[in-house]
């Protein structure tokens, strides 16, 4: 009668890494497409006022932002301490407003143009007035969804 001998191998089996480039490939353009990228860089300071109501909006994607505040301490020896307004990445006047609202309306699709909404991101020290003027030239350019952006929490902090 013949003898069989067992192989007793103590050595694990090799792991295969041929799919690996794959998941890494996958991983990356998962990554690529959903990240958000920020889209301004605020120039202004921007400290905003508290709000105790507040109502979430639902589609980022049709809000035009209007910054306006003092410049913050980089900016503040070129352009003074006085409240300014930013759209996008800019500095702007008053007067550049209604063609901002005009470009916006532009670049979307024509069935989402009567869903945009203007974001007021104002600085609570910022003069009455100028955001007066603001909203006089988003009437001009039949802007009419204005939300006023606001923090929420505790109302303890004091501006004075």
């Amino acid at each position: 009668m013949a003898k069989f001998n067992k192989k007793k191998s103590s050595e694990l089996p090799a792991i295969n890494t041929s799919a690996l480039p794959d998941i890494v490939f996958m991983l990356l353009f998962f990554f690529m497409v959903a990240t958000v990228m920020r889209e301004n860089t605020l120039k202004i300071q921007n400290v905003l006022p508290y709000a105790d109501q507040v109502e979430k909006l639902d589609k980022k994607d049709l809000v035009m932002y209007i910054y306006a505040g003092k410049p913050s301490e980089r900016y503040r020896q070129s352009f003074g301490s006085e409240a300014r307004i930013q759209l996008n990445d800019n500095f702007a006047e008053v007067s550049d407003i209604q063609q901002f609202i005009y470009s916006e309306r532009e670049s979307k699709r024509e069935e989402l143009v009567p869903f945009l909404t203007t974001a007021l991101k104002v600085d609570h020290e910022t003069n009455m007035g100028l955001v007066s003027d603001i909203k006089m030239e988003l009437r001009k350019a039949e802007a009419l969804k204005i939300n006023y952006t606001t923090r929420t929490g505790e109302a303890s902090q004091n501006f004075d």
